[in-house]
């Protein structure tokens, strides 16, 4: 399976995002993608074997991934301060990967029923469900 984690900004929430996808999903096919080179030398920190920067990079990764995890503005056209271009937006929306979306106000979008949940919680809460996701695609292949 390949899990593609898109992040923009400085990375932060890629950085962490690739950390724990590294640790606890080793076996999976692994791609960081940035909408800027901060983003994704962040991530290459973190641990990705495999990073690309930019649009192109954002709209062909989504055609190749199984998994797409990143912040909600990855959907939105001009979140993150403009660094989400439609066609980045576009490419993740259409894409055929299961999505798996972590809210954030960076994007000025609120989402209601999130309650006061802090970013550790809710990425824990994001590789829980990258794990049944795993699992459920690995079991359909095999």
């Amino acid at each position: 399976m390949t899990v593609l984690v898109v992040d923009g900004q400085g990375g932060r929430l890629g950085s962490q995002l690739v950390k724990e996808i590294v640790q606890r999903f080793p076996e999976h096919d692994l791609l960081a993608v940035g909408t800027n080179s901060m983003a994704t030398e962040r991530m290459l920190k973190a641990g990705a074997a495999r990073a690309a920067t930019g649009e192109n990079a954002v709209a062909v990764a989504c055609r190749r991934a199984d998994v797409i995890v990143g912040p909600v503005g990855m959907v939105i056209a001009d979140a993150l301060l403009g660094e989400v271009t439609p066609v980045m937006a576009e490419a993740v929306g259409r894409s055929g990967a299961v999505r798996i979306l972590l809210p954030s106000d960076k994007c000025d979008t609120l989402i209601a029923g999130i309650g006061g949940q802090g970013m550790s919680a809710l990425i824990a809460d994001a590789m829980d469900k990258l794990g049944v996701v795993l699992a459920q695609k690995t079991t359909q292949e095999g």
